[in-house]
């Protein structure tokens, strides 16, 4: 009879220790938004088990260790960010107001970049202007176009973006296209992105997911690549929230992914 009642209360107390250290993880982990911190205390709380093992899945920012050392390895190889004080730049620094400079501090936290003067900048009409503005460009391009997309369909402007790239490589032009590979799987396992390859575009997919079931133990799978930056020449530059898809498709897109998003 003492037997189970003590296997029992080994159980408790390992679910309890277990708790407690996650919560405790919660509470010292530093970056973290202060009701998030909350709302998992109570899950971890109210659903022990469940709790702990979602924490554990999907509380921690952890795209993977292999990706974390790939993204050191290039980083290394990258050369340094010039500095406000580096010569050359001083002179560019750009004169940014008052009630903006929080915003490019917190851009240079991340980056390493300051702003610099020489450029200018617009706001298109609408979604489709803005895809048929890069076709425009890359169909101008002299030198290079690379492409970075979270979402990017197989619909009307997602092939215009795929035309007009496959245009490009076709004159020569150094095209690299790479898209995220949960928000545009579609484009990635399509005919149109093998046709891009066999165009000559150098075509990649951003935090492939591999096998569903076993991503999770390897790194989150919501964690994903949400940039969208067009770049040609090293003279333009497209970048912002536009996806590559027509209007309509992309903001049902988008709403499904963010309710995937815990």
């Amino acid at each position: 009879m003492l037997a189970p009642i003590q296997h029992s209360l080994i159980a408790i107390v390992v679910v309890a220790l277990l708790e407690l250290a996650v919560i405790v993880r919660i509470l010292l982990r530093p970056h973290r938004d202060p009701a998030s911190r909350i709302a998992w205390v109570v899950v971890v709380g109210v659903l022990p088990l469940v709790g702990v093992f979602a924490y554990l899945l999907f509380g921690e920012v952890n795209i993977g260790r292999r990706r974390v050392a790939r993204l050191r390895e290039v980083l290394a190889r990258m050369p340094s960010a010039a500095g406000p004080n580096d010569e050359g730049v001083a002179s560019l620094a750009a004169d940014v107001p008052e009630r903006h400079r929080h915003l490019f501090d917190l851009a240079y936290s991340i980056s390493g970049f300051r702003p610099v003067n020489g450029n200018s900048a617009r706001l298109l009409a609408d979604s489709n202007a803005t895809i048929d503005a890069m076709v425009t460009d890359i169909d101008a391009a002299q030198d290079h176009v690379h492409v970075l997309f979270y979402i990017w369909l197989t619909d009307h402007n997602g092939c215009k973006v795929v035309e007009a790239l496959k245009r490009a490589a076709a004159r020569g032009i150094t095209c690299r296209a790479m898209a995220d590979d949960l928000g545009s799987r579609v484009m990635i396992r399509s005919e149109h992105w093998a046709a891009m390859r066999d165009a000559g575009v150098h075509v990649a997919a951003g935090l492939p997911i591999g096998n569903p079931l076993l991503r999770p133990f390897k790194g989150r799978i919501d964690l994903r690549n949400h940039r969208k930056i067009v770049v040609i020449d090293d003279h333009i530059t497209c970048c912002g929230s536009q996806n590559c898809a027509d209007p309509v498709t992309r903001e049902a897109v988008e709403a499904w992914s963010a309710s995937r998003r815990l």
